[in-house]
């Protein structure tokens, strides 16, 4: 009996250990977002139908090239994945963001920057809802209705069926999700029945706005800190190409490429920097960095150990994010 329950033990621990993918707990009770959403449909679809994605996820990655992939790499390339890994991962992602963006909690509210970008792309919020209602009513069988933030930070209302979503490479509108609506049967059937449409009217008074908008923040596209200084910008394209493989123990990239480094650390050097970014301990800075990518490049050149070039490398690595750090006020 004890070889039985140690080799159980030894087998749950197993099963955890390989798992990559799980589900977080639900933010609040099943029967929470009564009488909008029922209990019981709740529970079947968190505990059951989300459940599923996860644990079939899981189980189409196991022993896989792309096992270690997160959602976002999966989602990246799922054209060419099998449909159980597009299918799964689709469901896990989808269903995470929708018990998300659900709240029991009464009148959460857009962010002024949210409310303005739904103002200025739709005219009003009655319009949002009239799209996202439609989305979701047109989808033939089952699928999504989506807000999304594209690449450019537009707002746009799209649809996809089964369990794809727009941040896949296969979507017709491509973005970051911010608001989504489960259109599939199993999302409202028990208490709608066939009315899709009452059930989409009926979640509007449970949307989590607080969570939408910062969900809309996130995926707002950043400014670009060094678009008038592009010398650092061609010196960090080096920098990454050859200090991430060298994370990983590969030094080949530096190897081929110090001279190149060590000549975009002198163009930075020499080129005029910016007035925002014109300040004593930057240009201290810069100089460092020019001077030690030269001093990288003798290493290599002179064959020398491979931990002298990589204590090299990563001092180099240092004295440019220190770079980055004085010029945009985060330390890293």
């Amino acid at each position: 009996m004890k070889n039985i329950k140690f080799l159980v033990a030894t087998l749950l621990v197993t099963l955890t250990a390989s798992a990559q993918f799980t589900q977080k707990a639900l933010p609040y009770a099943y029967n929470a977002l009564e009488p909008f959403v029922d209990a019981q449909t709740m529970e079947i679809h968190y505990s059951k139908h989300h459940a599923a994605y996860v644990k079939n996820l899981n189980t189409a990655l196991a022993g896989t090239a792309d096992e270690k992939l997160s959602l976002n790499e999966i989602f990246a390339k799922v054209s060419t994945m099998p449909a159980a890994v597009r299918n799964n991962a689709g469901g896990h992602y989808n269903h995470e963001l929708f018990w998300s963006v659900l709240t029991p909690e009464k009148n959460t509210k857009m962010s002024a920057e949210l409310e303005k970008a739904v103002i200025e792309t739709f005219g009003s919020f009655d319009v949002l809802k009239e799209k996202l209602n439609a989305a979701g009513a047109s989808r033939f069988g089952s699928g999504w209705a989506w807000l999304v933030v594209t690449k450019e930070g537009k707002l746009v209302v799209s649809s996809t069926p089964n369990q794809d979503n727009p941040l896949m490479d296969i979507a017709e509108v491509k973005g970051t999700p911010i608001f989504g609506i489960d259109v599939w049967e199993h999302a409202y059937y028990l208490k709608y029945q066939n009315k899709r449409a009452d059930y989409l009217s009926a979640l509007w008074s449970v949307v989590n706005w607080t969570e939408v908008s910062k969900r809309y923040k996130a995926a707002m596209p950043k400014p670009d800190t060094f678009a008038s200084w592009p010398e650092i910008k061609t010196f960090h394209k080096v920098m990454s190409q050859t200090f991430h493989p060298s994370e990983e123990g590969n030094l080949q990239p530096i190897k081929e490429r110090s001279a190149e480094m060590a000549e975009k650390a002198n163009a930075l050097k020499m080129a005029k920097i910016p007035a925002q970014f014109n300040k004593k301990e930057i240009v201290a800075a810069v100089n460092k960095l020019a001077k030690d990518s030269k001093a990288l490049d003798k290493l290599v050149k002179s064959k020398a150990a491979d931990a002298k070039i990589t204590k090299a490398l990563n001092g180099l690595h240092d004295t440019f994010h220190t770079i980055v750090g004085l010029c945009t006020h985060d330390e890293e």
